[in-house]
C-alpha cells in the first residue's frame, strides 16, 4: 500500500465475536450482513478469521483468503486483503474461547469515515482517542434506567 493510499483510509476496527457451545446457529445471516455492508461501500472488509476450539482445546482457524470465491461466503468479499491476524493473534484469541466455540474476527476499514479522515487529515488534525460503546452495554444502562424509574415512581407513590 502507498502512503497516498494510507492518507486516503478511513478508520480501520475490528469486532471479534464468540459463538458458544449450543448456541451456535449460523444461517449465513452474519455473512449476508457483512456483504451488505460492503456492498453499501460502508466497509471494506482488510482481513477475517474464523477460529474453532474444540472441546479438547484444539484449535483450528481459517483465513478468509483460504475461503471459497463462492458467492455464499466471505472470500467473495476479498480486495486487498492484508493479513492484519497473525498467528500470535490467534493464539490470544483462542486462549480466550470457551473449549467448543466458534470465533469469527473481522477487520474492517470504515469507508463511510474516510472523506472526514481525509478532511481532518489535510487540516493538521491527528486522532488522539476513540471508542465504542457495544449495544450491550447501551441495552443494561437503559434497561437499568427503567428499573431506576420504575423504583422512584414506587417511592413516590409511597410517600
Amino acid at each position: 500500500m502507498t502512503d497516498d493510499e494510507v492518507q486516503t483510509l478511513g478508520p480501520i476496527d475490528y469486532v471479534i465475536i464468540e459463538f458458544p457451545p449450543g448456541e451456535q446457529n449460523f444461517s449465513g445471516e452474519v455473512i449476508d450482513e457483512i456483504r451488505a455492508l460492503a456492498d453499501a461501500g460502508t466497509i471494506r472488509v482488510v482481513d477475517a478469521i474464523v477460529i474453532a476450539k474444540d472441546e479438547n482445546g484444539d484449535v483450528e482457524a481459517v483465513e478468509l483468503s483460504e475461503l471459497d470465491d463462492d458467492e455464499d461466503t466471505l472470500g467473495s468479499l476479498v480486495e486487498d486483503v492484508a493479513d492484519f491476524l497473525a498467528e500470535a493473534d490467534i493464539a490470544v484469541l483462542a486462549e480466550a474461547m470457551e473449549p467448543g466455540s466458534v470465533a469469527g474476527a473481522l477487520v474492517y476499514e470504515n469507508v463511510w469515515a474516510a472523506p472526514f479522515a481525509v478532511a481532518a487529515r489535510k487540516a493538521g488534525g491527528r486522532p488522539v482517542a476513540d471508542g465504542r460503546i457495544h449495544s450491550q452495554d447501551i441495552a443494561a444502562a437503559l434497561e437499568a434506567d427503567a428499573e431506576a424509574d420504575a423504583e422512584n415512581e414506587q417511592q413516590e407513590v409511597s410517600e
